[in-house]
């Protein structure tokens, strides 16, 4: 089948999908977390073979940590579709009703967006997590993966695609490209009419490319050029800690750490307290001349383009600034928009960086790394959207959504 042979198809079910019932929806989605659970062998078997070859292709462990399933992480995956059967259904939701001068009733109604197509990279739980999401909100889903997770992708979609048999969902709200050539990536940018919203996620280089290219509609997500500055008035070593985790409990995702920013006060105390945290996972150090006049030759000089990448890796920029308006300053010059923190003992600070910072999560004293739709309690998410549209950091049920007025008359005319 055709990409575009696809997407008529999601068309075609999204009609059916946009009228069911809460109830209904929620059965398939129950449907959907057992037949994960009862093929689990069949899912880490496929994306067994997706993970050999990574590794014979000299795939990096971040990226292959980003790829790998495990039974936990199916676990996981299970029990965020149970969340997401938990949260309340947006559709039909009002968000206003009002009568005017003349009688009528205006009111704005919660619908679904109608046929929604994601182009990811590399993280299979990204399969499961869209399709729920989408089918909640009453959307149908044209899903194109990486061929890093092919094997992974197909097997978690004919189990999700099987399990609606039973349900009033139709089969077809839920469609994987099987082609993972650019040309197919293409075909589903350029299919206006039968997509309404195309969401990209992986790294900068894929989603530019989304941006630039694609002639429907596009929520922008995920480019995670995060920021730690560490104030003159912090905690050391709690920030040492929130550092560590920011960038080393998983580094191939969007909400870890690229930078860190600390007081020139504090830099000669607090670096040599955070670089053996560091080193436990080895994590690459690349900093400024203060940087490495601290720390020694073990940090590599960095380059201006080192501020503006997103590494995705064990690799870490570093520099030491003089005050809270020059980390303002480069965070406002290199920032992606994602998530920023504070790391601060001083409640002025703390509110400046909230007040004046630009992004969709601004943190004081914690982990960039809690930016995520669970956490956030919206169940799963489809994304994190550093735009300033109707949807602004992590994705969920709502975001997944638009608004139409419906209009009560009893004849007026005009």
């Amino acid at each position: 089948m055709t990409v575009k042979e696809q997407a008529i198809h999601a068309k075609e079910a999204a009609v059916t999908l946009a009228a069911a019932s809460t109830n209904a929806k929620n059965e398939a989605l129950a449907a959907i977390a057992t037949a994960l659970d009862e093929n689990r062998a069949n899912i880490l078997a496929a994306n067994a073979k997706d993970v050999d070859a990574a590794k014979a292709s000299g795939m990096g462990r971040a990226m292959l940590d980003r790829l790998t399933l495990t039974d936990a992480r199916i676990s996981g995956m299970i029990a965020g579709i149970h969340e997401v059967i938990a949260l309340d259904d947006p559709i039909g939701e009002f968000l206003s009703m009002s009568r005017r001068p003349n009688g009528l009733q205006i009111g704005q109604k919660r619908v679904p967006l109608g046929v929604i197509a994601i182009i990811y990279e590399s993280r299979p739980n990204v399969t499961v997590d869209a399709a729920v999401l989408c089918l909640k909100a009453g959307n149908a889903v044209v899903l194109r993966g990486g061929k890093e997770a092919f094997y992974s992708n197909s097997a978690l979609m004919e189990t999700m695609r099987a399990a609606l048999g039973d349900t009033e969902i139709p089969a077809d709200a839920l469609h994987l490209v099987g082609d993972t050539s650019r040309e197919s990536a293409t075909a589903l940018m350029g299919l206006t009419g039968l997509i309404d919203v195309l969401i990209p996620r992986g790294g900068a280089g894929l989603i530019r490319s989304v941006v630039e290219h694609a002639k429907v509609p596009v929520i922008e997500t995920g480019v995670g050029i995060c920021h730690v500055y560490v104030d003159e008035t912090a905690d050391l070593q709690m920030a040492a800690e929130i550092v560590e985790n920011a960038k080393c409990s998983r580094p191939s995702v969007c909400n870890a750490i690229e930078t860190l920013l600390v007081h020139r006060s504090v830099a000669a105390d607090f670096l040599p307290l955070v670089k053996p945290l560091l080193d436990r996972s080895n994590v690459e150090l690349r900093g400024d001349a203060e940087t490495r006049q601290i720390l020694g030759d073990c940090v590599v000089p960095a380059t201006d383009a080192d501020y503006g990448t997103e590494f995705l890796d064990y690799i870490l920029a570093i520099k030491v600034v003089a005050s809270l308006d020059e980390a303002l300053a480069h965070i406002h010059q290199h920032g992606s928009g994602h998530s920023e923190c504070i790391v601060t003992e001083r409640y002025t600070h703390a509110q400046k960086f909230l007040d004046t910072v630009d992004a969709a999560a601004v943190y004081v004293n914690a982990s960039t790394r809690f930016t995520d739709g669970g956490v956030f309690g919206l169940g799963a998410e489809i994304g994190i959207s550093t735009q300033k549209m109707h949807a602004r950091g992590p994705m969920g049920l709502k975001e997944l959504t638009c608004t139409k007025f419906v209009i009560y008359g009893s004849g007026q005319v005009r």
